[in-house]
């Protein structure tokens, strides 16, 4: 980005830059649409990741050079399942088919994320889910939108009450992961009235920014499956930490995100 825009030529820049990407992420997603029907078979290891791949090669010969179109010097997340902090500049982060082993097995959930990341923070991001067309949106200070209207978290104010959600961050965790996920799920079920556990994070977290579910947590976990979600409900009025109630980074070994009225005790719950 030219070092000499100020302050409302970049917002006015970004604004453009999203609605070229959600354009992208549209045009990407027909791909995956296409490949949707029945269940893809595999009797090994072997086949399924070659299924995975095959489904992210579809979206990725499209949408690659789309942004990189858009962004020549960004750097590219070459690995979905990548944690931690990212190197300065700009840096595209892509899931080309979050949910993909939803879409193998013929299940609905699954979508196709661009987020632009600069100097480590998210600053706009593109969730299509192509079998409905909806387009979730958000940039940094201007909100987040669905297909164009508003979303807000919800006025929750009663953890009892609420709807709350996990995902597992990948199938091989480490055994001490999966041990806080399962004692974390069984400590919800008392103070919720409901959780939800199924991936992926991203379609959790558009519920969450569209007031639809009160909560999302998450163990351990990647750069593309939570930073469009954060943006999103942060953008929408949410509230963003690790499950002890910190900041929460790329590099935290927990995330939460929350509607206000519910973040506190969503962290009580998470902490014991």
């Amino acid at each position: 980005m030219p070092e000499t825009l100020r302050t409302t030529d970049v917002a006015a820049f970004d604004a453009d830059l999203l609605d070229r990407t959600a354009s992208a992420v549209r045009t990407a997603g027909s791909a995956l649409r296409e490949r949707f029907g029945e269940v893809v078979r595999h009797r090994t290891r072997e086949e399924l990741m070659r299924a995975l791949a095959a489904n992210d090669d579809s979206v990725l010969d499209i949408l690659r050079p789309l942004l990189a179109g858009l962004r020549p010097d960004a750097g590219w997340v070459e690995d979905e399942l990548d944690g931690g902090a990212l190197p300065p500049g700009e840096w595209w982060v892509v899931d080309p088919a979050e949910g993909n082993v939803n879409h193998l097995h013929a299940l609905p959930e699954w979508a196709v994320t661009a987020t632009l990341v600069r100097e480590n923070q998210p600053v706009l991001t593109a969730v299509h889910l192509p079998l409905t067309g909806e387009t979730y949106t958000a940039r940094t200070g201007a909100g987040a939108h669905l297909d164009g209207l508003p979303l807000h978290v919800s006025q929750a104010a009663d953890l009892g009450l609420g709807i709350v959600a996990t995902s597992q961050a990948r199938p091989d965790e480490d055994e001490a992961v999966v041990r806080r996920v399962g004692s974390s799920i069984t400590a919800m079920l008392f103070d919720a009235l409901v959780v939800r556990t199924a991936v992926p994070a991203t379609l959790h977290l558009a519920n969450v920014a569209a007031g639809r579910i009160d909560a999302f947590w998450q163990f351990a976990g990647a750069r593309a499956d939570l930073l469009p979600g954060a943006l999103l409900v942060t953008e929408a009025g949410g509230r963003i930490s690790d499950a002890e109630g910190r900041p929460w980074t790329p590099e935290s070994g927990s995330f939460l995100a929350a509607a206000p009225g519910v973040h506190a005790a969503a962290v009580a719950t998470l902490s014991r």
